[in-house]
């Protein structure tokens, strides 16, 4: 999975937790849950959702490493 590929991911997961958000744009290097409003729960989600469509283990451990948009699409998109 490439960058661009993991960011329509991630944004598509997005979209099915807060659709309020559709059509409006989110800035790839500021805090996800900031930028998007999420609370904790809804940041959980949206890592299981993306950890199963990615097939991807996301380990907790990591969750600071995909705190922006662009940091999470990057983490996918590394080989593993």
């Amino acid at each position: 999975m490439d960058t661009t590929d993991a960011l329509t991911l991630i944004q598509t997961e997005l979209y099915r937790i807060a659709p309020e958000l559709m059509g409006g744009e989110l800035p790839l290097n500021e805090d996800l849950r900031d930028a998007a409003d999420l609370d904790s729960m809804d940041f959980l989600r949206l890592v299981a959702a993306v950890s199963k469509q990615s097939q991807c283990i996301i380990p907790e451990a990591d969750y600071p490493k995909i705190l922006t948009l662009q940091d999470f699409a990057s983490y996918l998109a590394q080989p593993r």
